[in-house]
């Protein structure tokens, strides 16, 4: 018999109502925690794609306020315990806010980081009957692509993901680079940058490894992209010189089976 999943987590859909009145909301997040308290962790919107879906949906909605939701649950979850638990229990219980959490449910799992993003595909990100292939284009099927070809090559466990990057830049700064990895004293970071999508994230990931290179310098960036740069496209070649100044690897997904394996020697 395969051996049953270990973990015995919990989880709760975030979602956001900006007609109270009509009482019609859209789900923009997942909270995941551990029963036992050992961990906690929120995957929310954050892609420019994403917040326009909800805005399709909700025209009224408050841009700036979804904007906003990765820095307010980061600082939120890593408060004191029973900080945390009171503002959980006020969206718990607040039917007058535009933020509520749904009715907790319980769950087996191996893997916390997998099942989070499975519950974010499953119950947040747009349906597969609204997406045609337009998802190609987005960093969350990019990175979903990703995870497969770590898991395959039995490097997905040598990650941290989603990665804070406050303590290289300024206090607040919401972003978070999808992988980080360390070997034999180099710090790596893989961060998903969407060619066809909005050209602000290289600028993001640039600035970002400017500054982490300034407290870190032996540090390593691989920006994954969902094709190759195409020459005729202005977009693409500003996007891949950008990141190359920035001394930024550009591996797109029809190399990512080899980029893994080179990579995996390295983090045994």
């Amino acid at each position: 018999m395969p051996d049953e999943p270990g973990n015995t987590l919990r989880f709760r859909i975030l979602r956001y109502t900006p007609n109270l009145v009509r009482d019609e909301w859209v789900n923009v997040g997942v909270l995941l925690e551990e029963v036992d308290g050992t961990r906690r962790a929120m995957r929310l919107i954050e892609d420019a794609s994403e917040i326009a879906r909800v805005r399709r949906l909700h025209p009224g909605a408050d841009e700036g306020l979804l904007r906003a939701l990765p820095s307010e649950f980061d600082a939120r979850l890593r408060a004191p315990e029973p900080e945390v638990r009171t503002y959980l229990e006020k969206l718990d219980q607040t039917l007058s806010n535009v933020l509520q959490l749904s009715p907790q449910r319980g769950l087996l799992a191996d893997d916390f980081d997998t099942e989070l993003e499975r519950l974010f595909h499953d119950h947040v990100a747009s349906p597969p009957s609204a997406r045609g292939g337009i998802v190609e284009n987005t960093r969350a099927w990019i990175r979903a692509r990703l995870n497969d070809v770590f898991r395959r090559h039995r490097i997905l466990a040598k990650f941290q993901r989603s990665v804070r990057v406050e303590e290289f830049t300024q206090p607040g700064d919401p972003l978070h680079l999808d992988y980080a990895y360390r070997y034999n004293g180099t710090r790596g970071y893989i961060h998903t940058v969407a060619l066809g999508r909005d050209p602000s994230q290289a600028k993001v990931l640039a600035y970002t490894a400017e500054c982490i290179r300034a407290r870190a310098a032996n540090s390593e960036f691989t920006a994954i992209t969902e094709v190759e740069p195409a020459r005729e496209n202005p977009r693409h070649q500003f996007i891949a010189r950008l990141l190359e100044e920035q001394r930024i690897s550009l591996v797109p997904l029809n190399r990512i089976e080899k980029f893994a394996d080179d990579l995996r020697p390295r983090l045994q």
